[in-house]
């Protein structure tokens, strides 16, 4: 057995590979930048450029790593800047804009799907009871949800 591949650790644990070190130090930077910039204009192919990686390997192994794409994780990071920003005094076209969405109209329908209701309805809701919640408490209301999670609004079918 080759050595040089694996690295022992302390107290009887399974050898890591470094090479998947490397690439797991490398989506957490990846991760840590959309956390960052996820109001600039981002996508896959400039972060998987910045992390020398080929845009459809990073994408495939962020998912296998935190279980959605890369544009994916920066819609539901902007969405869950939106709640904050929508808490205020900002209207809908400034939340948009400053949590880098291209367009109003992009943006509520994916805070439409992602929440679970327009940024209308939401601002209503933090109006009337998560401002008098605990921030904790209020977090887990009013976090955002990847697709299928929120419940759709009821609609007839004829």
């Amino acid at each position: 057995m080759d050595i040089s591949q694996t690295r022992s650790t302390a107290r009887g644990r399974t050898p890591v590979e470094p090479q998947r070190l490397t690439d797991a130090k490398r989506l957490r930077r990846i991760r840590d930048r959309i956390d960052r910039e996820y109001a600039k204009p981002l996508d896959v192919v400039a972060l998987a450029r910045g992390a020398d990686l080929p845009a459809g390997l990073l994408g495939r192994a962020f998912r296998a790593t935190y279980g959605q794409s890369p544009y994916a994780y920066l819609t539901a990071r902007r969405m869950d800047r939106a709640t904050l920003l929508l808490r205020g005094d900002l209207g809908v076209d400034a939340v948009c804009s400053a949590v880098g969405c291209a367009t109003p109209g992009i943006f509520v329908t994916r805070f439409a799907e992602l929440v679970g209701m327009t940024p209308e309805a939401f601002r209503g809701l933090a109006a009337d009871g998560i401002e008098g919640m605990p921030a904790c408490v209020a977090q887990q209301v009013a976090r955002a949800v990847r697709n299928q999670e929120a419940p759709a609004p009821g609609r007839p079918l004829a």
